[in-house]
Formats: C-alpha cells, sequence, structure tokens
C-alpha cells in the first residue's frame, strides 16, 4: 500500500506547480530595474509591464524589496488577462520635481480592467515643489502619485503613498474599484496633496485607512455616483469634501455617496459640501454621513455654497442643487463655537437636509456652547441635536 503522506505531498508540488505555470511572475529585476534608489528603472518596469499585460494566463509584475527609482510612467491597457501589481519595495521619484512636475502624474493606470496593486509604498518627494510653490517661484504644475483612469474591477490594497507633490490617488472615469488599507501622508502645510480624489467614476468603496494631509483626506468631484466611504482616519488635513461643484455650467453631478465609521483628528473641516458661487445646472443630493466621531474639528457639518477663492463671481449664487442629506449620530469636540454651517445658495437653497443625534461641543476656555448657522437652508431634525438645530 502506498505511503498516503508521500501521495498528498505529491499532490501538493503537483497542485503548487500547476499554479505557478498559471500565474506569470514578472519580476522588475529580471528587466534591468536595480533597486538601489538611483539607477532609472522606468523602462524596466514598462518592459515587465508590457510582458505581464500581454500574457495569456494571469500574471503578476513584481516589485522586490529595494528602493526603485522611476520617472512618470503609463501602465496602460487593455490587458489580455487578469493582473496583480505587486509592491514589495519601494517606488521613489526623482529628487528633480521637475522630472514628474509637468506631466500631470508619475504613476498611471490607463484603461486596466481586472487589476490588483498591492502592498509596498510610493514616495514622490514633493518637499522641493511645495517649497517652490511657497516661494512664488516659477513651479511646474504639479503631479498626481497614482492615477486610475478608464480603470475597471480594481482592488488597492495594503499601498503606503508618501509626500506626494499634489493629489496621492486619483481615480477619473472608473468603475467598481476597491481601495483598502491604505496609508497616505503628508505635512499638513503641503498645499493641495489631498490623499484621495474621486470623479466622473461609480461603484468605488474606500476603507479601513489612515490619511494625513495638507488638504482634504478624499475629495469627491463631479460625476461620482454610488460611493461608499468607513472606517478612515482622517487627519491632520481638510476632512472629506464633496466638492468643489460648480465650477463649470454644464457640470455632472454627485448621488449617493455614503461616509460612514470614520474618526476626524484636528481637521479643517470634518464633512464638508462645496460649491462655487456660479449659476449652473449641477447638483449634489442623496447623502449620508453617519457615525462619525470629531476630535477638536474646526467645522464638523459644513455646507459651503459661496466659494470663491479668486473673487471672480461677485454678486452670483450657486446654481448647484444639494438636496437629501442626512447627518446621524455625529459626535465629538468642534475647535470653533459654529460646529453646524449651513451657508447655502440664494438661488438654490438646500432642501431635505437631516440632523440626527448629533453631539458637537466647544473645546474652549470659557465653556461657551456649540451654535449652528443656517443660510438658505430648509431641513428637520429627529432624537438629540447640539447645538440646537437653526432650520
Amino acid at each position: 500500500m502506498a505511503n498516503p503522506i508521500c501521495i498528498s505531498g505529491i499532490l501538493f508540488l503537483s497542485i503548487f506547480s500547476l499554479y505557478s505555470t498559471l500565474i506569470a511572475a514578472y519580476n522588475v529585476v529580471n528587466f534591468g530595474a536595480r533597486g538601489d534608489g538611483r539607477t532609472d528603472s522606468t523602462a524596466a518596469f514598462l518592459r515587465a509591464w508590457m510582458s505581464a499585460c500581454s500574457s495569456a494566463s494571469p500574471a503578476t509584475v513584481y516589485v522586490p524589496p529595494g528602493n526603485f527609482l522611476i520617472r512618470a510612467v503609463s501602465f496602460s491597457g487593455p490587458c489580455r488577462s487578469r493582473i496583480q501589481f505587486q509592491i514589495d519595495g519601494t517606488l521613489v521619484a526623482p529628487d528633480n520635481y521637475y522630472v514628474i512636475g509637468n506631466s500631470g502624474f508619475w504613476i498611471l493606470f490607463y484603461k486596466v480592467s481586472r487589476l490588483t496593486i498591492s502592498g509596498g509604498t510610493i514616495d514622490a518627494r514633493g518637499n522641493g515643489f511645495w517649497s517652490c510653490r511657497k516661494d512664488g517661484n516659477n513651479c511646474p504644475a504639479g503631479a498626481r502619485s497614482m492615477m486610475l483612469m478608464w480603470c475597471n474591477d480594481v482592488l488597492v490594497s495594503g499601498l503606503t503613498s508618501y509626500n506626494s507633490q499634489t493629489i496621492h490617488i486619483g481615480i477619473d472615469h472608473s468603475s467598481n474599484m476597491k481601495l483598502q488599507n491604505l496609508k497616505i501622508t503628508a505635512p499638513s502645510g503641503s498645499p493641495n496633496t489631498d490623499g484621495i480624489h474621486v470623479e466622473s467614476s461609480t461603484g468605488v468603496t474606500i476603507v479601513g485607512s489612515t490619511i494625513k494631509t495638507g488638504d482634504d483626506c478624499i475629495s469627491i468631484g463631479a460625476g461620482t455616483m454610488n460611493l461608499w466611504i468607513s472606517n478612515i482616519g482622517c487627519g491632520p488635513g481638510h476632512g472629506i469634501s464633496i466638492g468643489s461643484l460648480g465650477n463649470s455650467y454644464h457640470e455632472a453631478g454627485v448621488q449617493n455617496v455614503t461616509v460612514a465609521d470614520s474618526v476626524f483628528t484636528e481637521t479643517e473641516n470634518g464633512v464638508g459640501i462645496k460649491s462655487w458661487a456660479k449659476p449652473g445646472g449641477s447638483y449634489a443630493r442623496s447623502l449620508l454621513f453617519k457615525n462619525l466621531i470629531m476630535r477638536s474639528v474646526a467645522y464638523p457639518i459644513i455646507i459651503d455654497q459661496k466659494y470663491c477663492p479668486d473673487n471672480s463671481c461677485p454678486h452670483q449664487s450657486s446654481g448647484v442643487k444639494v438636496s437629501q442629506v442626512i447627518y446621524r449620530n455625529i459626535k465629538g469636540t468642534s475647535a470653533t463655537q459654529q460646529a453646524v454651517k449651513f451657508d447655502c445658495s440664494s438661488s438654490n437653497p438646500c432642501s431635505g437636509i437631516t440632523l440626527q443625534d448629533i453631539k458637537l461641543t466647544y473645546l474652549n476656555r470659557f465653556y461657551k456652547p456649540t451654535v449652528a448657522y443656517c443660510s438658505n437652508a430648509i431641513g428637520r431634525q429627529s432624537g438629540a441635536v447640539f447645538p440646537k438645530s437653526c432650520f
């Protein structure tokens, strides 16, 4: 009688061998990349990507431990099979911020479906670019660290992003995406370093991530639908913001967005909706903010429809219609007395706003209570609401 342990061992090896042949692996080092942090490995990464993308079976682009210097690079599809981009090392941008600063992006995935990006670190070394901006010099426009454009069925998991020149991760014209277990970090004073920006996309989920930046932890742009955000640690930064919307007249709207089970720490805003004070036909509706904790947040709940930073829209009102917005179980502390602010459009008042079970107290040595401010806002309250509703 054959030894059952021997048979099971042979069977395991056979299955493992079959799996290895079915998953084609493309190590960037085998294509000429060097993990010394100095050698330009852009061409090697592209060669590995093109080989993996043309594979008839599921394929993996593998980045081993090490520091790999790459310039602006576009990983384009469509690919023949499912593809994984596994990063066990660190991708670093060139020290000279001009090298990627006018490209619009540093790492672009374009028209790729059935993609998984997992693990690892990307470091755009944005400090020099921010210094240029602050000094008012002739600077490049700045690059987003990672862009996913016209992509579908994508998972981004376990990625760490440091010091993007501008936005860390951008999602545009994409669908069915999940971003999880991310760590995004830039100094609180770094300009326009949004953690994640979503626009013109549907079916995006962002969960279980820590975001510390100089701008919005997550910003939600025109054309976003069916977005789920939960279990986010946000701060420092500007909070989670819908907008700014309505900069152009025929801009697409935002619909069906949920922000849940998250903590905001010393952010400029908590959950916000922002639109330009310009005519237009856009909207933001069916929005739910629930189970949120605010820790010394300047404006925990805010709608600002009078946004006009360049003073180009005097005596105008926003054409963006804000409606069907629910704020439920939001508690914590406000760094300003005005914890709730609804500054809505005079031509398109906010409507259908619900405040339910809100408790926001003011961090101040004079023990002043928080207050709510309403302008052109129509809504209702239920449960215990503090500060007292201004509807």
